[in-house]
């Protein structure tokens, strides 16, 4: 066999056998394991409401863009938390978010974030 026919025959063996991993059980296994260690909202909390904002996208959307000042600084990140309807304890509050800066370049800056909604 020539090494493109070899080359094809893998990565249409590598396909098949990944198929099943890009299904949705296997992405919400990993966006629940990604989210447990990091927070759902940023640095900077929502001028009008002085705390971050959760921003509720469908429960299908798993990308999100967020947008920068500059070349190249515009990015396409994957969207970890869901929004869950358990109750969550009580919250201890004052993290120390800062606020919107007066020349903002980075649309986090703004207070709003993504969080998936919950499934039915």
């Amino acid at each position: 066999m020539t090494r493109r026919t070899c080359l094809m025959a893998a990565i249409l063996l590598a396909a098949w056998c990944l198929a099943p991993l890009a299904q949705a059980g296997v992405w919400h296994w990993v966006a629940r394991r990604k989210a447990a260690d990091r927070p759902w909202h940023g640095g900077y909390y929502h001028t009008q409401w002085g705390q971050p904002v959760a921003l509720v996208v469908p429960p299908t959307a798993e990308l999100q863009t967020r947008y920068a000042w500059g070349v190249a600084n515009t990015d396409i990140r994957p969207i970890w938390h869901q929004f869950d309807r358990r109750y969550p304890g009580p919250y201890g509050g004052g993290l120390g978010f800062k606020p919107t800066p007066v020349w903002p370049y980075h649309t986090d800056q703004f207070g709003v974030y993504y969080v998936r909604g919950p499934w039915k």
